[in-house]
């Protein structure tokens, strides 16, 4: 009898004992194609740099409070990640997870405007049906309305302009760069609105991720943000948790957009799973103002930078620039939107194919010509799921793609290493699944 607190308590969940590449392995030797674990697995399960990386730091030194003490795996990783990262992001937060590091970046937007002295600012705008994490702040953020209900009497007000949804939200005379502009100059009046000297920051993802399922916005979309946000003088946040480290093909998803926010969040593919870790970055403009103010950023947990955590993720990380593996997942996501495609393009229960780099989503519908989602009692999304892992695949489908309640998409985000026979085993597996399920 477990006394472990699982996710469902209605779930009978395999037991997992081992990794292999691509692959999970369970108690009884079932193998599974490791292609949803929340875009985590960016190396796989077994990357000796990264496993002697952490043994050999846990033999060094395990753990150091950061209120006390730096350590040389923090700041190397710190000076790694800086010299890749876009525009003037110039310091780097450690935390333990995605949450942790939005959370972090809405506060440190706050403190920031505190301490040069713009303290009527305290507004944060996000987008409807995105995500950014778990703990009452990020939730908060966040416009997922089923994460949210429950919790919604206990949360921070925040407000939220319409995502980028080209698939299921523009119209068919409407042209791609006239709807995102359209949908980024909600930005601009939503701030009118709240008043420009109350609004602190915008947040959003990239590439959406669990929420829409791999929807990236369109071109020029982004620009435009960026551009009332610097007209306003309001805070660009960025949520690179899901979609970020390599995942999308660039190492920083915003590269795609030819543009660099003043605070970014990274975490899951930061680790690779190995240890975890997130982190919070920030322009030296942001820091300086915490430097030369109070000196001191009100905020912090038990294990911010972390030792072996950021052991693991350095080498994680040079792993992905020394091998080039952002190029790759480029390449090979094109080969798995192909497959995708060729699988799946004419299927009545199949309506978008979308996503970049090894970062894809597949949006299911009850029909194809109508854009019509499946009724939420059927449960599509939780029967691919169990369908997916009968067939030895593990992926990420969840339900309310279009408001919350109604939709249903399956997210695929394999490990960068992935061969070609593996995308067609996805495939099949996939194939599979959808029938059983559907």
């Amino acid at each position: 009898m477990s006394h472990v607190f699982p996710r469902h308590t209605k779930s009978d969940l395999p037991v997992a004992v081992g990794g292999d590449g691509c692959y999970l392995i369970d108690a009884e030797g079932k193998r599974y194609l490791d292609c949803g674990d929340a875009a985590v697995s960016c190396l796989g399960h077994s990357n000796q740099a990264v496993i002697q990386a952490v043994q050999q730091q846990v033999e060094q030194i395990a753990f150091a409070h950061t209120g006390f003490m730096t350590s040389e795996p923090a700041e190397a990783l710190a000076e790694l990640l800086i010299r890749h990262a876009p525009g003037d992001l110039d310091r780097v937060y450690f935390v333990s997870g995605g949450s942790e590091a939005t959370e972090a970046a809405i506060k440190l937007a706050r403190q920031y405007f505190l301490e040069i002295g713009q303290t009527e600012r305290r507004h944060v705008i996000a987008r409807k049906q995105s995500y950014h994490g778990n703990t009452l702040g990020a939730l908060s953020a966040g416009g997922n309305a089923w994460r949210r209900a429950q919790f919604a009497p206990m949360l921070i007000e925040m407000t939220h302009i319409s995502a980028c949804y080209e698939y299921a939200e523009k119209p068919e005379d409407e042209s791609s760069f006239d709807y995102g502009q359209r949908v980024a100059n909600e930005l601009e009046s939503e701030i009118l609105r709240l008043g420009p000297d109350t609004v602190m920051a915008f947040m959003a993802e990239p590439v959406v991720g669990a929420t829409l399922g791999a929807v990236p916005a369109v071109e020029g979309y982004f620009k435009r943000i960026r551009e009332i946000c610097d007209h306003y003088g309001v805070l660009l946040i960025l949520d690179e948790v899901m979609c970020g480290m390599g995942r999308t093909s660039h190492m920083f998803a915003c590269d795609h957009d030819g543009i660099a926010p003043d605070i970014l969040c990274i975490a899951k593919g930061l680790g690779a799973g190995y240890q975890p870790i997130g982190a919070m970055l920030c322009t030296g403009k942001i820091y300086d103002a915490i430097r030369d103010g109070s000196g001191f950023f009100q905020h912090g947990h038990t294990y911010v930078g972390h030792p072996v955590a950021t052991a693991a993720a350095l080498a994680v990380v040079r792993e992905l620039t020394e091998r080039e593996l952002p190029a790759r997942a480029g390449v090979m996501g094109n080969k798995l939107q192909s497959a995708l495609e060729a699988a799946f393009g004419q299927h009545p229960n199949v309506g978008d194919i979308r996503g970049r780099g090894l970062f894809r989503g597949v949006e299911l519908v009850a029909d194809r010509d109508t854009k019509t989602p499946f009724d939420p009692s059927r449960g599509i999304a939780g029967k691919v799921k169990k369908a997916a892992l009968s067939e030895g695949l593990i992926c990420y489908p969840m339900a309310g793609t279009r408001d919350g309640r109604n939709g249903d998409h399956v997210l695929l985000a394999p490990p960068f290493i992935i061969e070609d026979a593996q995308i067609e085993e996805l495939v099949q597996k996939l194939g599979r699944a959808l029938a059983v399920a559907i």
